[in-house]
């Protein structure tokens, strides 16, 4: 369960097997304007070509575009919430230093949530973006 954001730093842990085995960082604070997740790049992101590898940059936008789904829904308590499509596209390449990934809602209901994201390096240039469509779920009793 994520705990709930700092309302001083907005930075959360998830702890995640895939936040602890990536090591990305997530920022809920309100400067975002969203929610916003990112990387340092390591040797251990790199696909053969020495290069970020795309299944990351995917990985960071649908952390950050989740985020803002669960704030959209509940700011409070971050509604749980499962991705229903993530479509993807990469724009450049980047090997070295930090990359953000920043997503916004973009329309929704009661249950469905709409959200866009842009993976920019630290220089501000646009690597990646994606749209997706997130659904709010309730947690079910474990049997």
């Amino acid at each position: 369960m994520p705990s709930v954001p700092d309302p001083n730093s907005g930075i959360i842990a998830d702890n995640s097997g895939c936040q602890n085995t990536i090591g990305y960082v997530i920022d809920l604070s309100p400067e975002t304007g969203g929610a916003a997740c990112f990387l340092d790049i390591a040797p251990g992101h790199l696909n053969r070509n020495g290069l970020l590898h795309g299944g990351i940059m995917t990985i960071l936008l649908d952390v950050a575009c989740g985020y803002a789904a669960s704030l959209s829904f509940d700011r409070a308590s971050l509604a749980p919430v499962l991705t229903v499509s993530l479509n993807m596209m990469y724009v450049a390449p980047v090997g070295a230093g930090r990359v953000t990934a920043i997503g916004t809602v973009t329309g929704g209901g009661r249950k469905i949530c709409y959200a866009n994201g842009e993976l920019r390096d630290d220089q501000g240039q646009l690597i990646a973006s994606s749209s997706c469509v997130f659904k709010r779920i309730t947690k079910r009793a474990a049997p």
